[in-house]
């Protein structure tokens, strides 16, 4: 089995819990490549605990791709989890997210459950989720690289305070001008996002669904429209400035205001790892904490 580990740089208080994965991966025998920004922290790992592991490194998506593992690890937040989909791409490589960040949503395996969530990788005791993506494509011809994003996409005012119509169409068929501070196109996976600090539902993976939720509008009837996701949105904005800006989960872009923006469903998907440890509606329970009563 080849394996990549992915995330930034550690913080020192994350280094047991990287020495928790590599001490798996070299009893398990696994051959592993290591993200550049971690390499450091791997090599004094290596020194002080496993003179005998042996792993490479990579940086880029080709020297992934080259090395062609089976699976990656994320380590990180869901934040690590949106800038390996970088990396992956198309290629059809599984995540497991193992969360050494804050909320994990997307990295939903604790540092309490790395041990038994790689015995269930290694075992094969897990499914994958599949999840969809958003894809980006503009009037004028501007190629957007990479121009698909995991959570949302995001339309938004730039150098002004005043807010700016978003002026949508559905198939070609004028829906709504949204007056607003921006206009969030969100997937089910980014339901638990940006969307729903803005007031949209939480949907469940694999519903097939896009939420519009417009951002602090100032109609207060314009509430989140879920659509299915195999239509297609043009957006034209209207701003006092002459640009706009375009978010791709955290990849921002410029725009000038003559530009419209096309997005639909991409045509591949990501793949998550789901042991048996983890499922959506538990996730929701922890990270939301429903059920709780804290009146005492």
């Amino acid at each position: 089995m080849r394996i990549a580990l992915f995330g930034r740089t550690p913080k020192a208080t994350n280094l047991p819990y990287l020495e928790v994965v590599l001490e798996k991966l070299v009893e398990e025998g696994v051959d592993f490549a290591v993200y550049h920004t971690m390499a450091g922290a791997c090599d004094e790992i290596k020194a002080e605990e496993f003179p005998e592991m042996h792993f490479s490194t990579f940086a880029d998506e080709e020297e992934l791709e080259n090395f062609d593992p089976h699976f990656l690890i994320s380590l990180g937040g869901d934040g690590t989890i949106l800038d390996a989909t970088v990396l992956i791409q198309n290629k059809d490589i599984p995540i497991l997210g193992i969360n050494m960040g804050r909320l994990g949503f997307l990295a939903n395996v604790a540092k309490s459950n790395i041990e038994t969530s790689l015995d269930a990788l290694f075992s094969g005791r897990f499914q994958l989720d599949f999840r969809s993506l958003l894809q980006i494509r503009t009037s004028c011809n501007r190629v957007v690289k990479p121009n698909f994003a995991l959570n949302e996409i995001t339309i938004a005012r730039k150098e002004t305070t005043s807010m700016i119509t978003v002026h949508t169409y559905l198939n070609g068929a004028y829906l709504n001008s949204y007056w607003a501070d921006g206009l969030i196109v969100s997937t089910p996976t980014g339901s638990t996002g940006y969307s729903l600090s803005c007031g949209g539902p939480i949907i469940m993976p694999n519903s097939e669904n896009f939420v519009l939720t417009p951002i602090a509008p100032h109609n207060l009837t314009m509430r989140p429209f879920v659509i299915s996701d195999n239509n297609t949105l043009r957006l034209r904005v209207e701003s006092r400035e002459n640009e706009f800006l375009t978010s791709l989960d955290s990849r921002i872009h410029s725009f000038d205001t003559t530009t419209e923006l096309f997005i639909q469903k991409a045509d591949f998907r990501i793949a998550l790892v789901q042991t048996e440890l983890q499922d959506f509606p538990s996730t929701l329970r922890n990270k939301l904490s429903w059920g709780l009563d804290y009146r005492n």
